[in-house]
């Protein structure tokens, strides 16, 4: 066996692993998971959850930075975590909880305004050991509904279904009181007439 064919037949195993190294499919390999829609009352809050994945081996120092867009793709920039960007209309309003170690967090928005009705994109950056910088977001995003904060709430209990109706025009103690004082008073003096009439009678 002559010295190239020694060569050759070394570095087929090598060559061969080489060929068969998974590179990323843009269409499946990487991706943000975040919910369709959500709905929450004017006034309160919510959460949008969400979570990434992709194929890439990361830097040392990845530098992970969390973005969030909204209105439409790609949208207007409303929050950027390495930055510390929040856009003025959140204002002391906006939070993000990034678990560390994991791929996954939540964006917070309280005190939510009617303005708030958009549609939520979250956007993933890292840096790659061997790609560089990599930029991917949700392309869907999240619908987020700001409904009324008087409204009919649904709360379901195994087969049972309970309606509970709220409102913002509930009335309070007082108003019990003021209404059921009137309602006392008459039937006291129902019944006083009543005995009056009984004790005339017996009289006569």
């Amino acid at each position: 066996m002559g010295p190239s064919l020694l060569l050759s037949l070394l570095l087929l195993p090598a060559s061969l692993q080489a060929g068969s190294s998974k590179e990323c499919n843009p269409n499946t390999d990487f991706g943000v998971n975040q919910p369709a829609s959500l709905s929450a009352p004017e006034g309160g809050s919510t959460c949008i959850s969400f979570s990434y994945f992709h194929c890439w081996e990361l830097a040392k120092d990845p530098r992970l930075s969390i973005a969030v867009r909204r209105t439409d793709f790609p949208g207007e920039v409303i929050y950027n975590s390495t930055k510390r960007f929040i856009h003025k209309d959140y204002k002391n309003r906006i939070s993000l909880d990034l678990r560390e170690g994991q791929n996954s967090g939540t964006l917070c928005i309280r005190n939510l305004r009617k303005e708030d009705e958009n549609r939520y994109f979250c956007r993933v950056q890292v840096e790659t050991l061997r790609d560089g910088k990599q930029v991917w977001q949700s392309i869907p995003g999240t619908k987020l509904t700001i409904t009324d904060a008087a409204q009919m709430t649904t709360i379901t209990k195994g087969p049972t279904t309970t309606v509970i109706t709220t409102t913002t025009r509930d009335m309070n103690m007082e108003t019990v009181v003021k209404l059921a004082l009137p309602i006392a008073v008459f039937k006291t003096a129902i019944l006083g007439l009543v005995v009056y009439l009984w004790w005339k009678r017996s009289k006569g």
